[in-house]
């Protein structure tokens, strides 16, 4: 049996099966179909999960290894679902020499989750990333489109409550 990536099942409809099915009717007969057809994927379910990319490799005739290994290299695929509120943690060199790091697990321990994982609610997710460009501000932190810096662990508990 294959572990799971996701700390929450996944839950795909009827609907978004039929769409992924059209959609890759339309690019199967493409060179480099994959990238367009896991875009539209993640389009459609949000994330990219196991049974999605099993689909994909099905319908395209490649092996799942090949989708998996394009999923795994673009950053802008998920293999997780995201949450209403998508928080990143820099963790470039700046920000961690500044005390990312710290930030993340603070953060782990107010939700109960790790890295790469969403709440049960669906509420939150926790990813972190290599650098988001905002050295100036290190450590930093994204939540959706708004951006907190100069962090220290203590700040994690306010800022989650502009979210509650």
């Amino acid at each position: 049996m294959q572990k799971r990536i996701s700390n929450i099942p996944f839950s795909g409809t009827k609907e978004q099966e039929a769409q992924l099915f059209e959609i890759i009717e339309k690019h199967k007969n493409e060179p480099g179909a994959i990238m367009p057809v896991l875009q539209e994927a993640q389009n459609v379910y949000g994330y990219l999960p196991i049974e999605v990319q099993q689909m994909v490799a099905d319908g395209l005739g490649v092996p799942l290894s090949e989708v998996f290994g394009v999923a795994t290299f673009y950053s802008q695929f998920s293999l997780t679902p995201k949450g209403k509120y998508n928080i990143s943690v820099c963790l470039g060199t700046a920000c961690y020499v500044k005390g990312s790091g710290k930030i993340l697990e603070e953060l782990s321990k107010e939700l109960g989750i790790e890295a790469e994982e969403c709440t049960e609610d669906g509420k939150f997710s926790l990813t972190a990333c290599r650098c988001i460009g905002a050295c100036g501000l290190a450590p930093v932190i994204t939540i959706n489109d708004d951006v907190y810096g100069r962090l220290v662990p203590e700040d994690v508990k306010g800022i989650l409550a502009k979210y509650e």
